[in-house]
């Protein structure tokens, strides 16, 4: 069984979710996030960056905002939409010993 762990929701900070945190702009972000908050690591980034190509200038800064991803995060996945057809996909979310070390191997008991 995999062990996935669940992602937080973000909070949006845009001024237009402070001013009126019961509008429809902050139903719209909610949504956005809990649709992000379901996805990995590599669709999450893709998928913002689809939304910041089709926001257009000022989209990066907006997503930041709205989904608290770094803004380098979303042009790496605005990248990696324009450019998609020219790399092979290797069936994994991260390089081979990508991410944090376990736990066991970090700590050395005497």
């Amino acid at each position: 069984m995999r062990d996935e762990k669940k992602q937080d929701i973000h909070q949006c900070s845009c001024s237009a979710c402070r001013r009126h945190p019961r509008g429809t702009v902050v139903k719209e972000h909610r949504a956005l996030n809990r649709v992000l908050a379901g996805l990995d690591e590599k669709n999450r980034r893709r998928f913002v960056g689809l939304l910041a190509l089709q926001w257009g200038r000022g989209g990066v800064t907006r997503l930041h905002e709205i989904t608290g991803l770094s803004r380098t995060t979303i042009r790496r996945g605005r990248n990696e939409i324009q450019h998609a057809g020219q790399r092979a996909e290797q069936g994994r979310v991260r390089k081979a010993g990508g991410g944090r070390k376990a736990v066991e191997k970090k700590s050395r008991t005497f």
